[in-house]
This record gives structure tokens, sequence and C-alpha cells, in this order.
């Protein structure tokens, strides 16, 4: 991998939290950065803040609601339409579940149960979407948990019975799956896929809403995001899954043909109008 200074970084979820640490240690590095949020405002005055921080002024903003399919597809476009060539590309945005979630099940746009279509099916939509931008030896970090739950393929969009957290746990498998499969996918083209927990219950605004408390910290999670996504020791490393620093196994779903395949066709399905 070339040098930070040289490489155009983007990371979806970047104005508050990890992806704004992130934002900031790439900058900080000298590295052109991409940001994307849902809020116009709040995205702009992350830009000057990280510029302020950084002093990097090789900042952009893009806008875009994952909630939204096609709010997804318009910020990929306006992304492909500005020319830039990425090095890497990390999906950091999210939205969590847990015991302070409560038990309402909400619906994006599109239809789909939120947590599913904002954490996994956005994240798909976006990343093909962006593919032709990605240079050979470009990295790609999907941001996933060592909280997983098993898919059940007759309730992908948990209609049966909700639980916030189940909810949240089956998106990051699936995200995960989606990992593995697409690092098969782009081996020969030399751009390399993984995924990873960067740290449990970071304390960020995200963690005290659904779980009240947080273990560790935003620094921490940054430090274990820019290993995956720049760290020379990690050149050919692909399709693998990291907890933080560490490489790791998740759940035996994830390695199964058979099921890797039923997501592909149930995702390519749901996403088919929106990626013409």
């Amino acid at each position: 991998m070339k040098r930070l200074s040289e490489c155009t970084v983007l990371i979806t979820g970047s104005t508050d939290g990890l992806g704004k640490a992130a934002a900031e240690w790439f900058a900080g590095k000298g590295a052109e950065v991409l940001l994307h949020g849902r809020n116009e405002d709040k995205g702009r005055r992350t830009l000057e803040d990280i510029k302020e921080a950084t002093g990097n002024e090789e900042l952009e903003y893009y806008n875009g609601d994952f909630s939204s399919l096609r709010s997804v597809s318009r910020a990929a476009e306006d992304i492909r339409s500005g020319g830039k060539q990425i090095d890497v590309l990390i999906n950091n945005a999210g939205i969590g579940g847990g015991p302070k979630s409560g038990s309402a099940r909400n619906t994006s746009e599109d239809g789909f149960e939120l947590i599913w279509a904002v954490n996994y099916l956005a994240q798909v939509l976006f990343t093909r979407k962006l593919l032709p931008l990605l240079k050979k030896d470009a990295r790609i970090v999907n941001v996933a948990s060592i909280g997983q739950a098993e898919l059940d393929f007759d309730d992908l969009n948990t209609e049966k019975s909700y639980d916030g957290f189940l909810a949240y746990a089956r998106s990051k498998l699936a995200l995960i799956m989606f990992t593995f499969d697409l690092a098969e996918e782009l081996n020969d083209e030399g751009i390399s896929v993984n995924a990873l927990h960067p740290a449990t219950l970071m304390d960020t605004n995200m963690v005290d809403e659904h779980f009240g408390s947080s273990q560790s910290s935003v620094a921490q999670g940054q430090e274990a995001l820019a290993f995956l996504a720049a760290s020379a020791d990690l050149e050919d490393v692909t399709g693998e899954f990291y907890d933080g620093k560490n490489r790791s196994k998740v759940l035996m779903q994830a390695y199964e043909p058979e099921s890797r395949q039923k997501l592909r066709e149930i995702t390519e399905d749901g996403l088919k109008e929106f990626m013409k």
C-alpha cells in the first residue's frame, strides 16, 4: 500500500464517534479524506473541525441517508461524479440495538426493517456502486461486531418476533458474510476486503443510547480500524474478521457456502431496482 499522504480514503458515518476519529486520524496523516453523513449541517461542521485540527484542506463531504436506498444510490453517484479514485473504503455507518432500544420495530423508507436496511442492505448497495472507483491494492473495511446472531432466512426482515439487539446482531453477521463473498470476488483484482469489530461498547453516543454505559474508548477502536485499513503488515490479508487487532472467527453460518449463496440471492433481489 502506498503512503497515506498519497491515498484517498472514504469513510461512511464520519460525523461523530469512530468514523469522525478515523477521519481525523487519516487527515492528520495527509490523506485525502471523503467524509459522509446524513445531516448536511453537521457534516459541514465536521469537515471544518477536522481541517482546523489537522491543517489538511484535502477533505470533502457527501450527504446520504442510509435508511433510504435511493439516498444511498444518490450519494454513491455523487462520489462517482467527483472522479475520485479510492484507496480505502471504510463502511462504518450504522445504527445500534441493545437493552435500552425497546421492542419497537421501525422500517426504512423502502419497507425493510430499519437496522437490516442501514447496517446491511445500504452497505452492500453503497459498496457495489463504488467498486469502479477502487484502485488495485485498495482496501475495504466493513465495521461489524462480535455481537452476531444466526440468520433466519424465513424472517430476515424480523417480522415474527422483534428484538432490537437480535436485529442488530443478524445485520452484522450478514455484513460479515458479504465481506467474505466480496473478498473472493475481488481477490484477482488485488482488492482486500475484511471485517472488523473495532472495540466493545466504545464511548459513543450510539452505545450510550442503546446500552447506557461503555467498556472501551473510541481511541481503541480507531487504533484497530487504522491497523486494518493501513498497516503494511496486512498487505495480502483478505476475507478475514478481526476482533481489534487480532484475527478471529465468527459464527459458523458465515462459512457455509449454501447460507452465503442464499443471502446473496435474497440481497440481489431486494436491491435490483437500486443497482441500475
